[in-house]
């Protein structure tokens, strides 16, 4: 069996070889295969296990008979060839041991030339004669259970059972005498039923082999951009119900030029809403530390300062359009050019509940006049943003959008006196509306990559919220391309851009 058909078998089919035993290490993000997922990937599977093995070339089979006053007959049989396979119906089942997968009521054809020779005493000359034969094998079972486990954070594929039965056979001959031949050719239907049960069996045993290379491929780490990477190691065994099966991943966001190491953030316990009505085939479940463990990854890489000097009303990043706000500004400093120097203080807090998205931002921005080729901070005034945040899945990413609920301003420090905040509230809200939020969007809207394989897409997705985490409802199509039994990794995002190297504050301009 190709390593594309049995590719199925290890990512969605997760199983542990012995009892599941827990560590305690915790996965942030958590995927259940339904039992709706479950028979998807098996149809795939039983597809791509037909294209496996056809054709499919047996050993060739010899033979002799001995019969009075002939002697010995040699018959053999070659080229012998299964070129079409059908499955009638087909199970898949989770166990307290593994998956079992079985295609039952199998009719298989195969083609083959025979041939036989024979010399007589009675006749010093060598008969013989050949022709072509069909072989049409009905009744046939395929069955295979799978184990999966967790070997430090990667996934070791075994195969604990398999075997293929057939039931009946029958052999037709053409060419040749073949009417006279029939009997003896129908001698060799007990190793042609071998043949086909062993040589099945071996391709399934040969693949797993080679899936469990292929699988010790699979990244611990996928990147999101220049910045930060996704954590997809894999913790603990998978878990199994009698109709789905559950793995957990890290799942946490960390610096790209950092190496995998235990977390300290703690998982929050799990709500029991779930993907019920309509039954999806995979839900995805994202804890509220996966959220924060981006913002803590970009806040510390100091991705979350930026310097304002382009608006959409640039009228007020000059002292004249602070006139009448701050009179002392535009008294000190007539008509100069103002920048926005913006640095977040700390990590945004995201918070999770049935009804909300929550992130509330801590800021500081200073005010800096450009004056005579100096730059001259005049005031810091801190900046509490509180945001809404909406979901959307756009392809494999969980994409977003942040709106404005409220903003708190308190003066820091200042070189131009003493102002009241409530005499800018209206300029700042029209920054954060015109220039803050645009910029957060446009980031968000690219969106991050769930941890799906490559060659799958999810498909009619909603998006759940529950106490501290997100849950991720789809249904998954899968598309055939030569590339994804090319490689072993997740699906690849598109990398997030960055216009200025690390750790150096960049323009902002809208």
């Amino acid at each position: 069996m190709a390593p594309s058909t049995l590719f199925f078998i290890s990512v969605l089919l997760l199983v542990p070889v012995i009892a599941q035993v827990q560590s305690n290490e915790e996965g942030f993000v958590s995927a259940v295969i339904s039992q709706k997922g479950l028979d998807f990937a098996k149809d795939i599977l039983i597809e791509k296990a037909i294209a496996s093995l056809t054709p499919l070339n047996l050993p060739r089979i010899q033979k002799t008979m001995k019969i009075p006053f002939v002697g010995n007959i040699q018959l053999a049989l070659s080229n012998i060839t299964i070129y079409r396979v059908d499955v009638s119906t087909s199970t898949v089942k989770p166990g307290d041991t593994g998956v079992a997968i079985v295609a039952s009521g199998a009719t298989a054809n195969l083609s083959m030339n025979w041939y036989y020779s024979y010399s007589t005493w009675l006749i010093p000359l060598v008969i013989s004669d050949k022709g072509h034969a069909s072989v049409e094998v009905e009744g046939m079972e395929v069955g295979l259970t799978l184990g999966l486990e967790n070997q430090e954070g990667k996934l070791k594929l075994s195969l604990m059972e398999c075997g293929c039965y057939v039931k009946d056979i029958s052999i037709t001959l053409d060419g040749g005498a073949s009417w006279l031949y029939q009997g003896f050719v129908d001698a060799f239907e007990e190793q042609i039923s071998s043949a086909v049960q062993n040589t099945i069996t071996k391709k399934i045993k040969e693949g797993v082999v080679e899936l469990d290379s292929l699988l010790n491929t699979l990244p611990k780490e996928i990147p999101v951009d220049e910045i930060t990477t996704l954590n997809v190691t894999f913790v603990n065994d998978p878990l199994l119900s009698n109709s789905s099966i559950e793995i957990e991943i890290d799942g946490l966001f960390m610096a790209a030029d950092e190496v995998v190491n235990p977390s300290y953030y703690h998982k929050n316990s799990k709500s029991p809403a779930s993907c019920k009505d309509p039954p999806k085939m995979l839900e995805i479940s994202l804890d509220e530390a996966v959220f924060n463990s981006a913002s803590d990854a970009y806040f510390n890489a100091d991705f979350m300062h930026w310097i304002v000097d382009k608006v959409p009303d640039q009228y007020l990043l000059n002292t004249a359009g602070w006139k009448y706000i701050v009179p002392q500004l535009y008294k000190k400093y007539p008509n100069d050019d103002m920048n926005l120097n913006i640095s977040v203080s700390s990590p945004p807090m995201i918070r999770i509940s049935p009804h909300n998205i929550d992130a509330t931002i801590y800021s500081d921005m200073t005010i800096d006049v450009l004056d005579a080729n100096e730059t001259i901070p005049v005031a810091c005034i801190s900046v509490v943003v509180r945001t809404s945040v909406s979901l959307e899945i756009i392809g494999n990413n969980l994409a977003g959008n942040v709106g404005l609920n409220d903003f708190s301003l308190s003066l820091k420090w200042s070189k131009i006196g003493n102002f009241h905040m409530y005499l800018i509230q209206s300029v700042m809200w029209t920054l954060l509306k015109t220039v803050f939020l645009p910029y957060v969007n446009l980031r968000l809207k690219r969106g991050f990559p769930l941890p799906i394989l490559r060659g799958f897409n999810l498909q009619d997705a909603n998006i759940l919220c529950t106490n501290s985490r997100i849950i991720v409802c789809s249904d998954v199509a899968f598309s055939v391309t030569r590339e994804v039994w090319n490689c072993s990794c997740l699906s690849k995002p598109h990398l997030l851009p960055r216009t200025q190297p690390p750790y150096t504050p960049y323009t902002v301009s809208l």
